[in-house]
């Protein structure tokens, strides 16, 4: 009897932990609106596009409550184009972020797979009052490109938030047969939000090395190397904005339209050495917020390719899930730069650009 009685406990125990609370979470994005470009030498173009403010997307999120303060977590996300209904990225499934991990409110979360790298979520999240969209998006001259703002096969460890501060750190392989190091990544991240102050100071370095350039025959490549401050204040009748960012090494600041876009007989070079400084603001007016910022960029080798962009918007707000907004951006290039007016999805084709749109979130 004794032992029938503990082998039901056992089983119950198994069928409790079966049974633990878990939730899925659909969720996404639709975004699109009309984009006007201007100064590229191809000529202007308007055009029905999608994801000028953030990119249309549709993801699954869940969590398993493991017992403990302990749970597992996922998230798969995709993007795609709302105005064809095509995939973002072809030969994708969740091209945006796909990741598995355990979440521990006393030792911090653990995920594995594709993520963010900590550079791009200060910039998005931290540093821009475009939020990395619209025609004023941080990343038409801070590096933002490729491998800046999202890698695979990476590890994500962030620790929990102790007096406002916290930190991340990103290690994805790079997965070259015979070496460790070739094609890896690493990114680090000091966080502080607390009150009105939101601040950020991040690291990220790409190794650029493949298995062939690992040959003899070939030479070993620089690593691109970029550290950024980011901060933000809510003074509540306007929210301030500052960053500044530092990059150095090859692919460290590759052009976001690597096309020659004003066909110069000499095509612009990607910088080696820069910084960027950004200053902007938010002001809330109505139902919604203006947007401002001013960004300037130094290139610091040889060729002095620098940049300053004006960018202004309006985002006005119809519910909590929709908005309407409008945004303008110039770019001023010099000594032959070739920086060109993009949006959250679209690098841009020339040195101005003009968006409406409308965006819902579900």
């Amino acid at each position: 009897m004794k032992k029938l009685t503990l082998a039901a406990m056992i089983i119950g125990g198994f069928a409790a932990q079966a049974q633990a609370q878990s939730n899925v979470t659909i969720y996404g994005l639709v975004d699109a609106g009309i984009v006007s470009e201007r100064g590229g030498a191809a000529g202007n173009v308007t055009k029905v596009t999608s994801g000028i403010g953030g990119q249309s997307r549709l993801g699954f999120r869940g969590t398993e409550d493991l017992g403990n303060g302990l749970s597992a977590i996922f998230q798969l996300e995709t993007g795609f184009k709302a105005d064809d209904g095509t995939l973002d990225s072809t030969n994708t499934i969740f091209n945006r972020q796909a990741f598995v991990g355990l979440k521990s409110k006393e030792a911090g979360q653990l995920t594995i797979g594709r993520q963010y790298t900590p550079l791009y979520l200060a910039q998005s999240q931290v540093a821009d009052p475009f939020g990395a969209g619209y025609a004023g998006t941080i990343k038409n001259l801070f590096p933002s490109a490729g491998a800046n703002t999202r890698v695979s096969n990476a590890l994500v460890y962030s620790t929990p938030t102790t007096g406002g501060f916290s930190a991340d750190a990103l290690y994805s392989l790079g997965e070259q047969q015979g070496s460790a190091t070739a094609g890896r990544q690493f990114g680090l991240g000091l966080n502080y939000a607390q009150g009105p102050l939101n601040a950020r100071l991040v690291y990220n370095n790409k190794n650029n090395d493949t298995a062939a350039t690992l040959t003899t025959a070939a030479k070993q490549q620089d690593t691109g190397r970029n550290t950024m401050f980011a901060a933000n204040y809510d003074f509540q009748v306007v929210k301030a904005f500052f960053a500044y960012g530092a990059d150095k090494g090859v692919n460290s600041a590759v052009l976001p339209n690597s096309a020659n876009p004003y066909n110069y007989t000499v095509a612009p070079k990607n910088s080696t050495d820069s910084n960027e400084v950004l200053v902007g603001a938010q002001v809330p007016v109505g139902s919604g917020s203006i947007m401002a910022s001013y960004i300037r960029k130094n290139d610091k080798t040889a060729f002095n390719q620098d940049a300053d962009q004006w960018a202004l918007g309006y985002l006005y707000n119809l519910s909590k899930r929709t908005g309407a907004y409008i945004a303008y951006a110039k770019i001023k290039n010099k000594n032959g730069a070739g920086y060109t007016v993009g949006n959250n999805n679209e690098a841009g084709s020339g040195d101005k650009a003009f968006n409406l749109g409308i965006r819902h979130a579900f």
